[in-house]
């Protein structure tokens, strides 16, 4: 890996350590106005939306002029979100701003990858990105729990700027400079020498385009289980960010900012696990990952079974690093052949649409449960897991853990059938 690849990594690192500090701050923003709960959930619904709404213009967008500026364009609307929820636009409206940004970000930064690099390559710069965005994710919880928590607000009251600013105020604008080192080293991207398509702004055309490509590769056999597991796994894993935080705050008895430290260890076991698959899975091999998927979704459901701080850090350490084992080949794979058959925005436009509506689908379920199911579960997990199932039959808790933990099992279950269904009839090979 070269310089010109570690500026792009960087500025992709930067951009995703905004958007995920700004999801904490906004949850802060959020409490501070004593939202409904089922809020904090339609904050990444609404942030999620503009993936699919967007999608059939978003890789036309990005193939259509050199993906560095594309990375530019989006990440001023990003800090144009970001600067109207400080000026008081409300949360939900000005995230979604920023999904916008998002949207229309990815197949740019993904993209510039399957150009810039070799194909025997990919396996390895996927691991490094998706080392870089968990490296963000992590950071980006930290700085945004922190900036927004206890230690600023008292901060804050014994200075002059506690007169203007919230503690989430606080946060957010300290995101806006996160942005902006995003941008300045987006300016230094290398300009590759690549064919550049016209970009049109005929719907009609543009949503006849974006369909044949979802076809094209949902119809492929290898395009077809690694869109099928990425789908799930983004769904899954946006789901997860909110079941386990609402785990740790209710089950375990957290504070806020602690249950964002505690999400955060799933980031490092992500990372943990897709450097562990850029070292040892070949493009070639990444189908043989599968199995992960299902121990994943089988250790969400022993969630339920633990009631110290210690275990639940260590549970979170596997998930992640099992998540991150499992989707960083398929990913690479994902790319390489959409590369292939369209274009590398083209297809990742395709894989955001597929993985987003996935996301809005859980999220939007799990909004649901929440605002509808809602109760508060005391502490002492297993006597009242015992009573419960004696008496008055499972809490909502149970039933959305383990029913989102039967899901992944489920459908990772039904997508290793298919693989071996296809190893059989030689359309796939091992």
């Amino acid at each position: 890996m070269n310089r010109g690849f570690f500026t792009i990594l960087g500025a992709q690192f930067f951009s995703a350590l905004a958007d995920n500090a700004l999801f904490f701050a906004a949850l802060a923003l959020l409490k501070e106005q004593q939202a409904p709960e089922w809020h904090l959930s339609m904050l990444l619904w609404a942030f999620t939306v503009s993936y699919v709404v967007i999608a059939p213009y978003a890789g036309a967008f990005a193939d259509s002029m050199h993906k560095g500026r594309a990375m530019l364009i989006c990440n001023g609307i990003k800090l144009v979100g970001c600067a109207s929820m400080l000026l008081g636009m409300p949360a939900i409206f000005a995230y979604a701003i920023v999904g916008f940004g998002a949207a229309a970000y990815s197949p740019a930064k993904y993209g510039i990858i399957t150009e810039y690099l070799p194909h025997e390559k990919l396996v390895e710069a996927n691991g490094w990105l998706e080392g870089a965005t968990v490296g963000a994710i992590i950071l980006g919880t930290i700085i945004g729990g922190y900036l927004s928590g206890a230690q600023i607000s008292i901060w804050l009251h014994s200075h002059t700027l506690g007169q203007y600013l919230s503690p989430a105020q606080f946060a957010i604008a300290g995101t806006i400079a996160l942005y902006l080192l995003a941008a300045y080293i987006n300016l230094a991207i290398p300009k590759l020498q690549v064919r550049l398509k016209p970009f049109h702004l005929d719907p009609v055309h543009q949503a006849r385009e974006f369909a044949w490509c979802v076809k094209r590769l949902w119809r492929d056999p290898q395009g077809q289980l690694s869109l099928g597991v990425t789908t799930l796994f983004w769904g899954a894993g946006a789901t997860m960010r909110l079941v386990v935080l609402n785990w740790a705050v209710i089950w375990l008895s957290l504070t806020m900012e602690q249950a964002s430290q505690l999400i955060a260890l799933v980031a490092v076991g992500i990372a943990a696990g897709a450097f562990l698959a850029g070292r040892l899975v070949k493009l070639e091999r990444a189908f043989t990952v599968l199995w992960a998927g299902v121990a994943m979704g089988a250790l969400v459901i022993i969630m339920l079974l633990v009631n110290q701080i210690w275990l639940a850090a260590l549970l979170m350490l596997i998930i992640g690093a099992l998540s991150g084992f499992f989707v960083v080949p398929l990913n690479a794979m994902l790319q390489h052949r959409g590369h292939q058959l369209m274009g590398a925005g083209h297809s990742i436009a395709v894989q955001n649409f597929n993985e987003n509506l996935g996301i809005l689908l859980m999220v939007g379920l799990h909004a649901w449960l929440v605002k509808n199911w809602s109760s508060p579960v005391p502490s002492d997990a297993s006597a009242l897991l015992l009573k419960q199932f004696g008496h008055s039959g499972m809490p909502p808790m149970y039933l959305i853990i383990i029913g989102f933990g039967l899901l992944v099992m489920l459908t990772m279950s039904l997508i290793i059938a298919r693989y071996r269904a296809g190893l059989a009839r030689g359309v796939l090979h091992d």
